[in-house]
């Protein structure tokens, strides 16, 4: 207490007496409790005002939200994406979208940009499944990166942020040693142990030869379906084409990464982790405008803290806010021109 204020009145009452005054007083004068505790009042103060921006929590715009979704995601008034040229720029522009729209999760997807926001349609003669023959057509072309990435889910991303995702992955240097490394430490499933070791012996493959070659024909398909996820999640495989074989006459041929993208390691040897989450993050929310904490660590699988510390860096840079949602509750983030 100073003079029967309580300590923050007694602050915010300081700001009122001139600077000079109480450091000259502390200068020259014996520096009583009550000099003291106004010259820690006022220095608070000061850094206080000069370091913090204290402002009132702000509200979604709904109306530039919605505004920067439509264009985003390629809804009314944005024209359909009807060609594969434009499919290649729809994910160039974005950095990277999802194949199909996944549920629960809000990004962009190819199906979206071309059939409009509908479920992804059972009848295969649906004219929104043009985009299979794009993906399909385009998987030894090299003019994006497609695999089951993000949740493990269909992703196609850019070639120019394929490193930025790459230096997120558990590849730091030589393929045929990174992943006994990931196995010894049992962090590399056994099953997708010996796929990725048929593909560095054999080479590309489809996946009833694969199956075959990796000692896994006689396992449950979950066992082996698993096994190609992870390795796609982990860039160390991706499909490069299609062949006709199986039950369906339809099998994808996979590859080793490094093998298909020799580039890649190098390109992301030079981006550091931190780049590469602040990189995507802002990507993301170019895309989605608005989203909450939890929503980034879902979709990119980030511990709370790494997508805290990502998010912290947007905000020093003036790209997010921590704002409100007027119809949702709890704390949301969204880009400054939109919260």
């Amino acid at each position: 207490m100073i003079s029967g204020l309580s300590t923050t009145r007694a602050c915010f009452w300081l700001q009122a007496i001139p600077p000079e005054t109480i450091l000259r007083r502390g200068q020259y004068e014996p520096i009583h409790v009550d000099s003291f505790l106004k010259l820690y009042c006022f220095t608070l103060l000061v850094v206080a005002q000069k370091w913090t921006k204290i402002q009132p929590m702000t509200q979604i715009n709904l109306k530039k939200l919605q505004t920067l979704r439509a264009r985003t995601f390629g809804l009314p008034p944005s024209k359909r994406i009807s060609s594969p040229a434009q499919a290649l720029t729809f994910v160039n522009q974005r950095g990277f979208v999802y194949f199909w729209p996944i549920k629960g999760i809000d990004l962009p997807s190819l199906w979206v940009a071309v059939a409009g926001d509908r479920p992804v349609a059972d009848q295969h003669d649906d004219p929104g499944h043009i985009t299979w023959g794009w993906k399909d057509g385009a998987l030894d072309k090299k003019i994006w990166y497609y695999g089951k990435i993000l949740r493990g889910k269909a992703t196609m991303i850019s070639l120019e942020i394929a490193p930025y995702f790459y230096a997120l992955s558990e590849n730091y240097g030589s393929p045929e040693e990174d992943y006994l490394i990931a196995y010894g430490e049992g962090r590399l499933p056994q099953s997708a142990k010996q796929v990725y070791e048929a593909l560095l012996d054999k080479g590309a493959m489809h996946t009833i030869d694969l199956r075959r070659e990796s000692k896994l024909a006689n396992a449950k398909d979950s066992e082996f379906n698993k096994a190609l996820e992870y390795l796609q999640k982990d860039f160390k495989i991706l499909p490069v084409g299609v062949a006709q074989a199986g039950s369906w006459n339809y099998s994808h041929i996979y590859e080793v990464t490094t093998r298909h993208f020799p580039e890649l390691s190098e390109q992301a040897r030079r981006i550091t982790e931190s780049q590469a989450r602040v990189k995507l993050l802002e990507l993301y929310f170019n895309m989605v405008g608005a989203a909450q904490l939890r929503d980034v660590m879902k979709l990119f699988g980030w511990s709370s803290e790494l997508a805290n510390r990502t998010v912290n860096k947007l905000m020093e840079q003036d790209l997010l806010v921590k704002t409100t949602h007027p119809k949702q509750p709890g704390e949301w983030l969204a880009l400054s021109k939109i919260g």
